[in-house]
């Protein structure tokens, strides 16, 4: 399809052709502005040395701009009522491939070899809202797998991943995007974007992933401190991580938690949500229990 599929015409011409309603089970919304997806594509960087992974390529709108700029597409989809759409979309995109299958059983390290080379990918994807945590998540934990992850969200969301101490918006996601890479602002975008309209304006993020982690600490032990301290928000961190969470296989009390923020210069009235990630790290070094001295 030579014509440029990312407008309100050739939108509604496929989706008509082909009975295509967007499907809240796949939180479907099609981008109809190609500047838009242009602006995405230039905001990851991608050049033909690239070899790009696309979640969710709905009807190849971004797909289709996408395969002009990169050396190579892959994209996951989990709808494969989509496959007549895509072949008709994409039949001149000799350098995408499509696997069918749902992201969050995929293995990203597998693709990466079978067709980078084994060399990191980059992502470039307009996320379905309603598991957007799950897939950045799997994305993010994939240490040397990818160099980039530009991603559409929801602006709530974006707000999220980009607060910092105190904030209400801070939280264990947060924390946990901000560990593995550094998130950026690319763009705002409008509902007038999509078809249909979602509820809620999004945004385009740019997550550079580290190669090292910005922070040194006990790993799992400062993921068991920030779910404990956000899974029991309103409650201090002593107390919330004195009531039944395991740290690296020991149960501490909550006397134990107040002598480790005391040793940071913390009260014992401290909440989760007045530590910076570099606190957390802090504590969860602490509180190891592999480390010597505790």
């Amino acid at each position: 399809m030579r014509e440029i599929l990312a407008s309100p015409g050739a939108t509604r011409y496929i989706l008509e052709k082909y009975g295509i309603r967007a499907r809240k089970k796949y939180g479907q919304n099609f981008l109809i502005n190609a500047d838009l997806i242009r602006g995405i594509i230039d905001a990851a960087q991608i050049t033909e040395e690239d070899c790009v992974l696309e979640i969710g390529p709905g009807i190849g709108s971004m797909t289709q701009l996408l395969s002009r700029a990169a050396g190579k597409v892959i994209c996951v989809e989990i709808d494969e009522s989509l496959r007549p759409v895509l072949a008709e979309t994409l039949e001149d995109c000799d350098n995408v491939k499509i696997l069918w299958q749902d992201i969050l059983k995929t293995d990203l390290r597998q693709i990466c070899e079978d067709y980078n080379g084994g060399k990191p990918l980059k992502v470039v994807a307009n996320l379905p809202y309603y598991v957007t945590t799950p897939i950045l998540m799997q994305l993010l934990e994939q240490k040397n797998v990818f160099t980039s992850i530009t991603v559409m969200v929801q602006k709530e969301v974006a707000d999220r991943i980009r607060s910092g101490p105190g904030s209400k918006e801070y939280g264990a996601l947060s924390l946990a995007v901000q560990y593995f890479a550094e998130p950026e602002l690319a763009l705002m975008v409008s509902p007038s974007n999509f078809i249909p309209r979602p509820g809620v304006d999004s945004c385009v993020l740019c997550l550079k992933a580290y190669k090292e982690p910005p922070v040194e600490c006990s790993e799992k032990v400062m993921f068991a401190l920030i779910r404990a301290a956000f899974n029991q928000r309103r409650k201090t961190l002593a107390n919330a991580i004195s009531h039944g969470y395991t740290l690296g296989g020991k149960q501490y009390t909550r006397e134990e938690v107040t002598q480790a923020l005391e040793k940071m210069g913390l009260p014992a009235t401290v909440r989760g949500e007045a530590l910076s990630l570099e606190q957390f790290a802090q504590l969860s070094l602490l509180m190891d229990p592999e480390r010597a001295g505790n």
